[in-house]
């Protein structure tokens, strides 16, 4: 069953129904999975989503802040959500396809401004959420699965602008780094987009506080899509869509899709 896959934080969903129209009726994914709604799920406007094929929804939300949600136009089962780090936040939630191959849609913590959990309780909690992150997937070693979301970290050098610049910004410090690196490697999960990428720069995000973000490029690679390796030999075809971010009242993220033929 090849399908496409579409991940998108996109910063409202009632605010940017209508760019999230756009991109279902340009792209024509299979699955679209959007972080940062901002909305109970009762409010999720489905009726657009619904009249362009895709009458299959798998969410969690929160009034104002986060949640995740997974819009399928191919029948998708509920399998549950965890809340890491107890935060008591929508930032999780699974479903699985008929195929047997189950979607994680994650919306990791930001981490607010200052990389030390001791001055800053936010930075803490995006570590703690990522440890439990690492050890669920130490316990359940997940199969047959692809893991995307708004992971708000930048791994590599070249998934930002300026390396050395970044070492002490949240997103890209090397404690942050190791501890994505160790979510990857409890769960076995190779990165899709590198695999077909491999080299270069690139990015996801660009900054709302930048005045020319095009011209500036100052971005970073903070939305991904990963695959466990029974199913990541079989993903291709993978692009962001640096073009989004220039829409009207865009959302600071764009979307990076993968095809996968299973």
């Amino acid at each position: 069953m090849p399908f496409t896959l579409a991940t998108w934080n996109i910063n409202s969903i009632r605010l940017r129904q209508a760019l999230v129209q756009r991109l279902l009726r340009e792209e024509t994914p299979d699955i679209l999975c959007l972080q940062e709604c901002k909305c109970p799920v009762e409010l999720i406007p489905l009726e657009g989503f619904q009249a362009l094929g895709y009458r299959h929804i798998v969410a969690r939300g929160q009034k104002g802040y986060n949640g995740v949600a997974i819009l399928s136009k191919l029948p998708l089962a509920d399998v549950g959500g965890h809340d890491f780090a107890d935060l008591g936040h929508a930032r999780h939630v699974a479903a699985r396809l008929e195929n047997g191959v189950t979607i994680h849609n994650f919306y990791v913590p930001a981490g607010g401004d200052i990389p030390d959990r001791t001055q800053n309780e936010k930075f803490g909690q995006k570590l703690d959420y990522l440890a439990q992150m690492r050890d669920h997937f130490r316990a359940d070693l997940p199969e047959r699965a692809i893991l995307v979301g708004d992971l708000n970290i930048a791994p590599r050098e070249d998934d930002v602008w300026d390396h050395k610049a970044l070492l002490k910004i949240v997103s890209h410090t090397p404690i942050e780094v190791d501890h994505l690196g160790q979510v990857m490697e409890a769960g076995q999960w190779q990165d899709v987009t590198r695999n077909d990428i491999p080299t270069g720069r690139l990015y996801s995000w660009w900054s709302y506080r930048s005045p020319d973000w095009d011209a500036a490029d100052k971005g970073r690679r903070l939305d991904h899509i990963w695959a466990t390796p029974d199913i990541a030999g079989a993903a291709h075809g993978s692009r962001i869509l640096r073009p989004v971010r220039g829409w009207d009242q865009p959302s600071d993220h764009v979307p990076v899709l993968a095809s996968f033929d299973l």
